[in-house]
C-alpha cells in the first residue's frame, strides 16, 4: 500500500492508503516531479504520494484495464507475482484486481500479474462481511489506514463494503450522508453502519452492526463492544465511549 499525505513530504500527515490495483487522476506535482498530487477514481480522496512508489500508466491503458469488473483480494496477507514467478507485491484485504472472468492473470503495461488466491466479485452476503470484519480483530487503529497492520474506523468499513460489492466514501461524515436512515436501533440488520457524533454535532466515528447488540469497530483496535441506544458500551472502561447519533442501512 503506498502512503497518502496531506502534503509532498513524507514527514506530513496520513491521510489515507492507496491499496494495489487502485486506479488514480494525477491533479498536480511538485518542481522537481517527485511528488504527485493524486485523486483516487472510487472515492475522489486526494493527497500526495511518493511518485516512485506508483506506476503511471497512458489513458488507453486504464481504459482497457478498467473495462474488466474488479475483483477483490480476500486473505490477510496475499501476493501477486509476474510470468517468471518474481514477487510484484504484497497484498491486503480489499486490494483490487483486475481480472477476467475464469483467469487467474492480468496485464498491466507488458507485465503480466498471476493471482491464484481467492478473488472476491461482485455482491457478497451480509454474513460474509460479518466473516471478513472479524478477520481484523485486534488491528492496532492508524488514522488514515486502511489495512489489518492499522486502520482507522472509516476504513474499516469502507474496506469491508468494497469487498463485498459497495463502494462508499473514504470519511465517517461522508459515509453518513447515502443510506437509509433507520429510526431504531432494533431496525437495523447486521452490516449496517451506526454513527457517533461529538458534542458539536459533528460525526467522528463509525462501525459495523453485528448480531445481539453488539458493534465491532476501531478504537483502539479493531474490537467488539456493546451497542444500545446511547451508543457503543466499553465493558473493561463500564461506561459509554461513543454518542449514537444515526443508523444506515447501505446493503441490499
Amino acid at each position: 500500500m503506498v502512503p497518502m499525505r496531506s502534503e509532498p513530504s513524507h514527514r506530513s500527515e496520513l491521510v489515507n492508503q492507496m491499496l494495489f490495483g487502485e486506479v488514480f487522476d494525477v491533479i498536480g506535482r511538485t518542481r522537481n516531479g517527485e511528488w504527485l498530487e493524486i485523486r483516487l477514481r472510487h472515492d475522489k480522496y486526494e493527497g500526495w504520494v511518493d511518485a516512485i512508489q506508483v506506476q503511471l500508466l497512458e489513458k488507453e491503458e486504464v481504459k482497457r484495464l478498467t473495462q474488466t469488473e474488479p475483483s477483490f483480494s480476500r486473505q490477510t496477507i496475499d501476493l501477486c507475482v509476474n510470468e517468471t514467478n518474481k514477487l510484484t507485491t504484497f497484498l491486503v484485504p480489499g486490494s483490487q484486481l483486475w481480472l477476467p472472468d475464469g483467469q487467474d492473470h492480468f496485464s498491466v503495461n507488458a507485465d503480466v500479474i498471476r493471482y491464484e488466491g481467492q478473488a472476491l466479485k461482485g455482491k457478497q452476503l451480509r454474513d460474509e462481511m460479518i466473516d471478513f470484519a472479524f478477520g481484523f480483530i485486534n488491528a492496532p487503529y492508524l488514522w488514515g489506514g486502511r489495512t489489518p497492520l492499522g486502520i482507522d474506523c472509516s476504513g474499516f468499513s469502507q474496506i469491508l463494503y468494497r469487498m463485498c460489492g459497495y463502494f462508499i466514501p473514504r470519511d465517517a461524515s461522508q459515509q453518513a450522508g447515502i443510506g437509509t436512515a433507520l429510526g431504531f436501533l432494533e431496525e437495523s440488520r447486521p452490516g449496517d453502519l451506526a454513527f457517533f457524533d461529538n458534542a458539536e454535532g459533528r460525526i467522528i466515528h463509525v462501525g459495523i452492526i453485528l448480531p445481539g447488540n453488539q458493534i465491532i469497530h476501531a478504537s483502539g483496535t479493531v474490537r467488539v463492544d456493546g451497542l444500545d441506544q446511547y451508543g457503543i458500551y466499553h465493558k473493561e472502561k463500564d461506561t459509554h465511549t461513543h454518542r449514537l447519533r444515526l443508523i444506515k442501512s447501505i446493503l441490499d
